[in-house]
């Protein structure tokens, strides 16, 4: 899609002008947090965060850092999750995951300094007011804490190997992926600063908390389905480490149904939004992707 792929490109002029030169004592570590950044993606959740800031009648370029705080979240999320300690990947979007990179003890400290770095990036901002600052700082932390994505790693780790219920895995879903999503969705909300911002964010958590369902349902598909080639990610690592997923608590066919019902729940509360098409086509393009 043409709009995507100018969202894409703002999103990739604007994620490293905020790093320091890495001929700095602690240049490894600003290496190894840029390797991760620029291992490519989708760039879906900063994508999401421009998307609505102009659904919600904002100019999309004010929310550049916001968009770009985000990705950085997201990258240090899977430079963790590749950690041996957590899910233990060789690989990441078809390169030497960070740690095989860099590591142990580096990839662990650039996923630290990403982790990090989305304060800084929007308490820096110029193109937002403080008080949207704020509730976009507000936002990320919460969704990415004990109560969001981070808690939702701890409860995957954890249970790895015992009995786990649907409600509960889809709980975990719920913090572990709906959770960096809505709050992508919700600083693009605020950064646009609408009268109607009350009742933007209302639907554009409905949204991410189905499309979050949607894209890791997905994901346990394409780990049975899919091939480590295509993927950029080694393939039936969810079975090599026992954990629970939806395609095997409730079977493939289950599983894609789930994903459509899913994503047309998440499609419709875009219905709240105006100029929706692009978001809907995304969304979309989501359900049907191989990687």
């Amino acid at each position: 899609m043409e709009k995507l792929e100018a969202y894409i490109k703002k999103v990739e002029e604007r994620l490293y002008e905020i790093f320091p030169d890495e001929t700095l004592p602690q240049g490894d570590v600003i290496k190894a947090a840029k390797y991760s950044l620029s291992a490519g993606g989708k760039r879906i959740r900063p994508v999401l965060t421009l998307a609505f800031c102009e659904m919600c009648g904002g100019d999309p370029d004010k929310a550049l850092d916001t968009a770009c705080a985000v990705e950085y979240m997201h990258t240090f999320s899977l430079i963790h999750d590749d950690l041996p300690c957590m899910d233990n990947d060789d690989l990441r979007r078809g390169k030497p995951s960070c740690h095989k990179a860099f590591g142990e003890t580096t990839a662990l400290l650039a996923g630290d300094a990403l982790a990090i770095l989305p304060f800084e990036r929007i308490a820096s901002s110029k193109t937002i007011s403080p008080s949207a600052a704020v509730k976009c700082i507000r936002a990320l932390s919460h969704l990415c804490g004990t109560e969001g994505m981070t808690g939702g790693q701890q409860i995957d780790t954890a249970k790895a190997g015992e009995e786990l219920s649907g409600e509960l895995l889809l709980s975990m879903y719920s913090m572990k992926t709906s959770a960096l999503i809505k709050a992508a969705c919700l600083c693009g909300v605020y950064c646009a600063q609408s009268p109607d911002e009350e009742r933007y964010v209302k639907y554009a958590s409905e949204y991410a908390e189905n499309l979050g369902l949607a894209f890791q349902i997905t994901d346990d598909i394409l780990d049975v389905t899919g091939s480590t080639e295509v993927l950029g990610k080694q393939t039936g690592n969810d079975a090599d480490n026992d954990k629970h997923t939806y395609v095997r608590i409730y079977g493939l066919e289950r599983a894609e149904k789930a994903a459509r019902e899913y994503t047309e729940k998440a499609a419709a509360a875009l219905a709240a939004f105006n100029g929706s098409e692009f978001v809907k086509q995304l969304t979309e393009m989501l359900l049907g992707r191989k990687k």
